[in-house]
């Protein structure tokens, strides 16, 4: 009779379960949000002790002028909610769609003339050579130069506020985008005229993909410029804007206000800043060099 063997099969333990951790780009978020968090509080503390004691700061600082932080809340919840009865109650709600959507078509126009010039420029030295000495003759000009001429030119209202955006914000964009077109590698457009790709859909389908970070870069900055020129842009007579409503709380000597209306336009152009680069995630799907 053969023996029978048993053989015993070990069954390894099975593991204990790990909660998940949180993606480490979202434990990044929360270290950004932490760490920008220090610096503002302290702003907060030296604004408000430099207005209890009056501090003189250089340049002729003087910070018994600033109204105090609490003030700017208050002014801030009346700008929004209507909470007391001025000229600025609730008139958040009017002045913000107006200077977004003049933001926004300014922006619109310099980018539209700016990036196809932009790649003609960066690629074709005629090109360049034809546009680059206006450029650079132009750009130096600031926009407080311009104010004068437009008035007697276009006149007032949205239009030569619109115009003044569209002038600031063209040169970063155009700059940004010769930059790019002029990087794209050589070994790109070669293997593109290997492939029968033609000239215009060279510039199409190789040159501005490629140059998309440079010009991506340069319309943040163009975009970025058009809020910054807003409350310039606001002093031709238009009758409501987050420039216009700062321009009249420093008629009245209402400071609390005028910060509220900074404060605004801060928030507005980081708010759009950030939709930008949303845009762009999208279209892009996250491309090297577009964060």
């Amino acid at each position: 009779m053969s023996a029978v063997s048993t053989e015993v099969v070990a069954v390894p333990a099975a593991a204990p379960t790990v909660p998940d951790r949180p993606p480490r780009r979202r434990r990044g978020r929360w270290r950004t949000v932490l760490l920008g968090l220090p610096v503002p509080l302290l702003f907060l503390v030296v604004w408000q002790v430099g207005r209890d004691q009056a501090w003189e700061l250089p340049f002729g600082i003087r910070m018994g002028f600033l109204p105090y932080p609490a003030d700017v809340a208050e002014g801030l919840v009346n700008y929004v909610a209507g909470t007391r009865d001025d000229a600025f109650s609730a008139l958040l709600w009017e002045d913000l769609p107006a200077s977004a959507l003049r933001v926004l078509s300014g922006f619109a126009l310099a980018t539209a003339v700016a990036v196809p010039l932009g790649v003609l420029m960066g690629r074709f030295t005629t090109v360049n050579s034809l546009f680059d000495p206006m450029i650079g003759l132009f750009r130096p000009i600031p926009a407080t130069a311009w104010v004068p001429l437009v008035a007697l030119l276009i006149g007032y209202g949205d239009q030569a506020s619109i115009f003044l955006i569209t002038l600031s914000a063209f040169f970063p964009v155009v700059l940004g985008t010769i930059s790019g077109a002029r990087q794209v590698p050589e070994r790109l457009l070669e293997a593109a005229r290997m492939l029968g790709t033609s000239g215009p859909g060279t510039l199409l389908r190789v040159v501005l993909p490629a140059a998309a970070p440079a010009i991506v870069n340069g319309m943040r900055v163009g975009l970025g410029l058009s809020w910054v020129i807003l409350v310039l842009s606001e002093t031709t007579g238009v009758p409501t804007g987050l420039g216009s409503t700062i321009f009249l709380a420093r008629d009245v000597v209402q400071t609390d206000q005028i910060v509220v209306g900074m404060i605004c336009i801060a928030v507005a152009g980081f708010a759009s800043d950030r939709l930008l680069m949303l845009l762009f995630r999208v279209l892009f799907r996250d491309r090297p060099l577009i964060k």
